[in-house]
């Protein structure tokens, strides 16, 4: 009676499976064949409803000053010499050469034998009640003195912009790790049942030079990774149906996707099994609810004036509208990368005169409008806003450039500024110094590390206990380093 019921599910399935049957054991076999049965997937179906969704929204373990986070990437470096670290004694003595003692035994990217030191160009005046610093550079910056914070005194490990980008969002120099908002969707979850927890938005047309592991899920659940979307055309490649496929016929398949995937889960209990599942359901939502979210045109013609956008097109100012869009919709961590900040002086683009005016042009208006139009909308208090590049600018000019017109600066990871606002970081304060100079921190050093730390404390959570085990240890996104930096918390 077993070999003639065995002959009879052999002949109902298909030749590979019949070959993983003919190597299974008594006990395995019994066990599948239970798995097939009707009422088997009928308790697994009640099971999955009943089981956490990944990224339904969660409280955090500590005290939280905020909520959700808008990443404002300036990718390549901002020349900070020539916007907010003003320099009068490097000024005085521009065109010196460079001192031994900070050059012997340093490397640079493009820089080699004595550069010459470079003041800035620039004209800086304080701005605010604070009276913070600011150059002419960037006019729309000085509107919001009293909302930010100024970091001065950040430092990095890394001279080149992969390594240098990896390092500030996922804290490691190579590929491979969680992002800062993976980790933050992986601890919160998301408010938005219809929208990704975590969105990336893309200008200037090009990527960032880390590519796309600065919003991956490196090995935690990819359910945790960002969702790049764009602001022109189709808002997410490849989340509409096919051409000819209705609506209807979708969810139809979609359900037998999840019956089988179901079963798997149950069989092997991989956790990307369960990804999966959660990914095609949130892209069928998303069909309907990320076009309405992302279409700008929704909003009153002075808000439009205020960021400079304007609907249709791909630009940073559309991307920073769309931030605040997102974010109001429940949407935990919205990252924006900008191209074009690498200020070699290697051509009129990229000098940090001419270059820099206009890049600045593009992006500080939207900077401010956002910051306001948070603020005017109670949700500055808990949305954390930080604007920065990776690493530096050096206090001399840049190598291959000694002899132009066009004035250009080099990598530097030991001093740079970055800038936060709202979600519980003091507003109007000035943190931290360098040398007169410019070439090292005089006082309150800030890692990377220690700002991912300020990050998810401001979210709630004690950087060394956001973990998650893989390959026999507990990873976390500050590797093995970071400290809150308290002075910067309101």
């Amino acid at each position: 009676m077993r070999a003639r019921l065995r002959r009879i599910l052999f002949c109902s399935m298909n030749s590979v499976l019949q070959d993983q049957l003919m190597l299974a054991t008594r006990r395995q076999f019994l066990g599948r064949g239970s798995q097939l049965s009707l009422g088997a997937i009928a308790l697994k179906a009640m099971a999955a409803e009943n089981r956490p969704q990944p990224l339904a929204p969660r409280q955090p373990p500590l005290a939280a000053k905020a909520k959700r986070v808008i990443y404002l990437h300036m990718s390549g470096a901002p020349p900070h010499l020539d916007l907010f670290d003003y320099k009068p004694e490097l000024i005085k003595r521009s065109g010196q050469n460079c001192p031994d003692s900070v050059l012997k035994g340093r490397t640079f990217a493009f820089t080699s034998g004595v550069p010459k030191l470079m003041g800035t160009p620039r004209q800086f005046a304080r701005h605010g009640k604070g009276g913070i610093w600011m150059s002419d550079a960037c006019p729309n910056f000085h509107r919001i003195a009293d909302d930010i914070t100024l970091v001065r005194s950040m430092h990095t490990d890394q001279f080149n912009h992969a390594p240098a980008e990896l390092l500030l969002f996922t804290g490691h120099a190579r590929q491979g790790r969680p992002s800062m908002g993976s980790w933050v969707t992986y601890g919160l979850g998301s408010e938005n049942h219809d929208l990704p927890g975590f969105v990336c938005l893309i200008s200037s047309g090009t990527q960032p030079s880390g590519g796309q592991g600065l919003w991956g899920s490196g090995f935690i659940p990819s359910v945790y990774q960002g969702v790049q979307c764009r602001s022109k055309g189709e808002p997410v490649l490849f989340a509409n149906d096919p051409a000819g496929m209705q609506r209807q016929l979708r969810r139809r398949t979609l359900d037998t996707l999840r019956e089988l995937n179901e079963l798997q889960a149950a069989e092997l209990g991989h956790p990307e099994t369960r990804t999966r599942i959660e990914q095609f359901e949130l892209a069928y939502r998303m069909q309907t609810s990320v076009p309405e979210v992302m279409d700008i045109s929704r909003e009153k013609a002075a808000t439009l004036e205020a960021y400079g956008a304007k609907p249709g097109e791909a630009s940073f100012a559309n991307n920073c509208l769309l931030a605040r869009r997102l974010v109001e919709q429940g949407v935990r961590f919205v990252q924006l990368f900008d191209w074009g900040w690498d200020f070699h002086g290697t051509s009129e683009g990229n000098g940090i005169t001419t270059g820099l005016t206009g890049k600045m042009a593009q992006t500080d208006k939207p900077v401010a409008a956002l910051i306001n139009d948070l603020k005017q909308r109670g949700m500055l208090e808990d949305t954390l806003v930080i604007w920065g590049g990776e690493f530096g600018r050096t206090p001399f000019r840049e190598g291959r450039t000694a002899n132009s017109k066009v004035l250009g600066r080099d990598h530097y990871p030991d001093c740079f500024c970055m800038m936060m606002a709202g979600g519980g970081v003091k507003a109007g304060f000035d943190y931290g110094s360098t040398d007169d100079l410019g070439f090292h921190i005089a006082e309150n050093k800030v890692h990377v590390h220690d700002l991912q730390a300020t990050i998810l404390h401001l979210l709630g959570f004690d950087h060394e206990r956001l973990t998650h085990r893989f390959q026999g240890r507990d990873y976390r996104l500050t590797d093995i380093h970071g400290r809150v930096v308290n002075e910067l918390l309101a």
